[in-house]
């Protein structure tokens, strides 16, 4: 049914014909008006545009077709819907009436019920792209107060806590604490590293969602970026009686990705096995190149610790997520997320294998080609 709301201009040089289609639409409950000849109508059309336009082809002085060019041709009028009504029937004049702009082409005599069945289908798109164009719109204004955000987030919590910490530093370099304890300051230097780490994690997310992952990508050596990885870990890993083991295939190829966040990913992933498993686990990288897919390499992080049931791997990469480990843990749940975003900004996939009891398998692929 027609909505009083849209209007529709009926443009046609034949009295009844004008008569006929005003008072079949106006029935439908849309609000007509109407011109006999094109310049009635673009000055029609310039006081109020319709929502629609059923346009005549054949009309003395100037024709539809023109009238349509005109249309199209102007920024204010170029989205206006245009249907040509004829008596004509020939495939070049069809063709003719899409190339300059038309949407639909109704041959006469015409149905009453193909004219409102077309006239609808065409009013229904165009309410679906203003829709879409308000709701771009509307995303704009969302990404414009995100980067407000991410500002306020970034330089006026992030400073305070920054500036915190250097006094902290210095305090603690200090022989004397001027009567405050050693270890009362580490903590409160340990809460202000915590505090910073949520904090960029939170304004990368927001980047991330709004700007994508940005990557510098170029060939590199992934076996040697495990091994330098391994060795800047070791101490940690000595800390908490872990033993990781590298198993890096033969001739691996070069990866072509970002060497830094990847990296990361791995870093991750090797922090969350440590964070949610008792000490001294056993963990392994395991690297090889997929069988059924020879531009895809396969990156496990493997670890023999209390594992996971299929409940709490459902939702791990998801944002805010926080594995439903009984362990009390620090932190907004995005890592994994993180994880996530880097990884398919590279054209892989990630996910986990996991069973309670048995240990978990955090794996991603990476193309190397």
């Amino acid at each position: 049914m027609g909505n009083e709301t849209e209007s529709i201009l009926v443009v046609d040089d034949t009295a009844d014909n004008l008569r006929l289609l005003s008072i079949m639409l106006s029935e439908k409950g849309y609000k007509v008006r109407k011109a006999l000849n094109g310049n009635m109508a673009l000055n029609t059309i310039e006081t109020m545009p319709p929502d629609l336009l059923l346009l005549d082809i054949n009309m003395p002085e100037m024709n539809g077709y023109e009238v349509c060019e005109i249309l199209k041709n102007q920024e204010q009028t170029k989205d206006i819907p245009v249907i040509f009504i004829s008596a004509l029937d020939d495939v070049l004049d069809k063709v003719k009436a899409f190339e300059v702009g038309g949407v639909d082409y109704i041959t006469k005599p015409f149905q009453a019920q193909e004219v409102i069945a077309r006239i609808e289908n065409q009013l229904t798109i165009r309410r679906q792209h203003k829709q879409l164009q308000q709701e771009i719109q509307e995303r704009q204004k969302i990404e414009e107060t995100l980067k407000v955000y991410l500002h306020t987030v970034s330089h006026d919590l992030r400073n305070p806590v920054l500036a915190m910490s250097v006094v902290l530093n210095n305090l603690i370099k200090k022989e004397a604490h001027e009567g405050i304890s050693r270890t009362i300051l580490e903590q409160m230097q340990n809460s202000c590293d915590r505090q910073l780490n949520l904090i960029n994690s939170l304004v990368e997310t927001q980047q991330f969602a709004v700007s994508g992952v940005p990557l510098r990508c170029e060939p590199f050596d992934l076996g040697q970026l495990l091994t330098n990885l391994a060795q800047e870990w070791q101490p940690l890993l000595e800390r908490e009686g872990a033993v990781l083991n590298l198993e890096i295939a033969k001739n691996l190829p070069l990866v072509r990705g970002d060497s830094h966040q990847i990296w990361r990913v791995f870093e991750n992933l090797l922090a969350n096995s440590l964070k949610f498993n008792p000490p001294q686990i056993q963990l392994k990288i395991a690297v090889k190149i997929l069988e059924n897919s020879a531009d895809f390499i396969r990156c496990s992080v493997l670890d023999n610790g209390i594992g996971m049931t299929e409940e709490q791997t459902k939702n791990l990469f998801q944002p805010y997520h926080r594995g439903g480990s009984t362990q009390q843990t620090l932190g907004l749940g995005l890592g994994l997320y993180l994880c996530r975003q880097i990884i398919q900004a590279h054209g892989g996939d990630i996910g986990v294998i996991s069973h309670l009891g048995s240990g978990a398998e955090f794996w991603f692929t990476l193309p190397w080609s």
